[in-house]
């Protein structure tokens, strides 16, 4: 049986956009607010919509998507990415060689920088926020908030806290000279200092209210948070001391970047519309075409940094069989969802990792859709007439899933068709996010945003046993796998990109074949900004607003 594939809300014709213009700013309450007003020093404002608020600003102490996009404007980390993916120096002044065989790495910092409250950074700053991170006992290993990860991405990539991390000593060797010492030639050490969530916050501020940080984080980025309206806005304020690139082409700088959430998708395209944003993402792929076909408007396009997937619960029954997990992955028309939702600019994903990433195994093909297969699968499980279960959907857009309850429920229709009745459940997604890392969810929608193109992050952050912990997991299929496991731990330790890429393909292909996770797509997220603004840049990882003019 074919199903109709619809949308939660209507996708808009280059008419519909036109006849929107009148109303948008009207819907949201803030008209003009898009246009580029001046912000008092002869600058401008440019106001983003998006489809959630951040959870905390905290960088290692949090792990949503919308967090680390205001995250990045505020912190600087050692590295950064280049478009491409290329390491380059940030708060360091060039990408250090290994030293001692892989086991020490200097950084030099730049001199004359400062955090947004005035403290200088020095090589002790950096020190401070390494200790913070690794030491459990340090007094400052904590942090408050809606949602505390307990800095589970130090943990993850570093093999856990104390003796347990691969870090066994960070010190200032001079004012501006930081030296890390490993306890092991560590792959991955430099691409992961370039994520955000390693930027580095003020030891001053965190020593005056770190359990306030949270909410009044303070960087040495291109913005500084001037207020946090939760659940609402978001509003930074140029960094006029930054130490980054600087404005080259005409126009007026941007000086003010306010961040709105607003759950829904054609709420957000109707306010770009009629001028009350600036720009927005989470859009779906019907409104983004429409858009591109009216003047005004551009377009642009991240490369593939997105992944979606459904995370099948292997702590709960059935899902610990393999059977029912492969009855699952082949009951579900991924080539019509993709198509749809996702637009031509997505792929149907066959490896369970970011489509950009170095070490995707692009031989490995998604799961046919074959219902057939998919019934005789469940009887050979022992369940030829089905079984009830729950489906967890996102409730707003993400870069990685525009429309999480359109395809929820398209996915709903297809498990129908097998005999597997599926309930449809979602909350605001913090609350989501909570509920999902404690294991409450059968399956779940989920998905992320590349945080570089290294493969070992989101391969341990996702499979690894050590990842599936009882309180805030990421492992979200709880997946146990001890052949993962020591796969990722001789990858990490090897510095030759053709041994990692052997491990990584196993670990894919042995994800693939269980399944504990069902890959959906390899997204490329459109953002619509209004005509007339410039020096938007689409990093590899997150928007770079630095050099934004109108």
């Amino acid at each position: 049986m074919t199903h109709k594939l619809t949308r939660t809300g209507p996708g808009l014709s280059r008419r519909g956009l036109l006849q929107l213009a009148g109303a948008g700013a009207v819907l949201l309450g803030f008209a003009g607010c898009g246009t580029p007003e001046r912000t008092g020093a002869g600058g401008a404002a440019f106001v983003y919509g998006r489809g959630a608020d951040a959870v905390s600003l905290d960088p290692m102490n949090q792990t949503d998507s919308e967090s680390y996009a205001v995250i990045h404007q505020i912190f600087d980390s050692l590295l950064r990415y280049a478009p491409d993916g290329a390491l380059l120096p940030a708060l360091a002044t060039a990408v250090p060689e290994p030293e001692d065989g892989g086991r020490q790495y200097t950084f030099e910092l730049r001199e004359g920088v400062r955090f947004h409250d005035g403290t200088p950074l020095d090589a002790e700053a950096v020190v401070f926020n390494f200790r913070r991170w690794r030491e459990s006992d340090h007094p400052h290993h904590r942090g408050g908030g809606p949602q505390s990860s307990k800095f589970a991405y130090y943990a993850n990539l570093f093999g856990g806290f104390d003796e347990e991390s691969v870090i066994t000593r960070v010190e200032a060797v001079g004012p501006h000279a930081v030296r890390f010492t490993l306890r092991e030639p560590y792959g991955p050490f430099l691409p992961t200092l370039a994520g955000a969530q390693f930027g580095i916050a003020s030891p001053t501020a965190i020593r005056q209210d770190v359990e306030g940080f949270w909410e009044r984080p303070v960087g040495t980025g291109p913005f500084a948070l001037a207020s946090w309206d939760h659940g609402n806005k978001i509003t930074l304020h140029r960094n006029e001391s930054w130490w980054g690139t600087r404005q080259t082409g005409p126009g007026r700088r941007v000086d003010t970047v306010v961040l709105t959430s607003i759950p829904d998708s054609a709420a957000r395209v109707a306010a770009l519309v009629g001028g009350g944003l600036s720009a927005v993402n989470g859009i779906v792929p019907q409104d983004a075409d429409a858009l591109r076909e009216t003047a005004g408007f551009t377009v642009v396009q991240h490369p593939q940094e997105c992944f979606s997937y459904f995370a099948m619960n292997t702590r709960r029954a059935p899902f610990q069989n393999p059977l029912v997990r492969k009855a699952i992955a082949h009951a579900i028309d991924l080539p019509r969802i993709v198509e749809h939702f996702f637009g031509a600019r997505a792929e149907v994903a066959g490896a369970p990792l970011y489509g950009i990433s170095a070490f995707v195994d692009r031989s490995i093909r998604p799961h046919p859709y074959d219902p057939g297969l998919a019934r005789r699968l469940l009887a050979e499980a022992g369940l030829p007439d089905g079984f009830r279960t729950s489906l967890w959907y996102m409730s707003t857009a993400r870069p990685y899933m525009p429309d999480g309850k359109g395809v929820a429920q398209v996915v709903q229709a297809n498990l129908a068709e097998v005999g597997i009745a599926a309930e449809l459940v979602t909350y605001e997604l913090a609350t989501y996010v909570e509920r999902t890392g404690k294991g409450m969810h059968d399956i779940a929608m989920f998905g992320g945003t590349t945080i570089g193109v290294d493969s070992y992050f989101p391969l341990n952050y996702w499979y690894a046993g050590a990842s599936a912990t009882p309180e805030n997991s990421s492992n979200l299929s709880f997946f146990q796998n001890p052949q993962v496991d020591a796969l990722l731990a001789e990858a990490r330790v090897t510095t030759d990109p053709e041994e990692q890429r052997a491990r990584y393909a196993t670990v894919q292909r042995i994800v693939h074949d269980e399944v504990p996770v069902l890959p959906i797509a390899y997204v490329s997220p459109p953002i619509a900004l209004r005509s007339g603004f410039a020096g938007f840049g689409t990093n590899i990882a997150m928007d770079d607003l630095d050099a934004l003019t109108v």
